[in-house]
């Protein structure tokens, strides 16, 4: 089974920095797309930003030119840098990936870290 394990988040005051990371670990076979979503407390989960395999990227409206999402294919990672932090970002940050296995693709999410954006 393929998991995903996500790190780096915490609190940070408004206007401040944090980087995310989610590797994939298990029985990888290969992973195209990988995304970030967010979910606040009493919301509905939105993606975040998303890279596929060949590097084309997309982000959600609110997080253009603040947020950056990139991966390391050999390392079956991915990151997002996040740049001024604004409290309306403040959400339980999950990873995805879509992994395939021959002709199945796999929706798979990691547990989700905690982004508080406070003074």
């Amino acid at each position: 089974q393929v998991q995903l394990v996500e790190s780096g988040g915490g609190l940070v005051q408004p206007g401040g920095s944090l980087r995310l990371s989610c590797a994939a670990t298990g029985s990888i076979f290969r992973i195209n797309r990988m995304a970030w979503y967010r979910q606040a407390p009493g919301k509905q989960r939105d993606m975040v930003a998303f890279m596929t395999r060949g590097g084309s990227t997309d982000y959600g409206a609110s997080v253009k030119g603040r947020f950056t999402i990139s991966r390391d294919n050999g390392k079956n990672t991915v990151y997002l840098q996040m740049n001024s932090l604004e409290p309306e970002d403040t959400a339980v940050y999950y990873c995805n990936a879509w992994h395939v296995e021959g002709t199945k693709t796999y929706d798979i999410w990691g547990r989700g870290t905690q982004v508080t954006v406070s003074s």
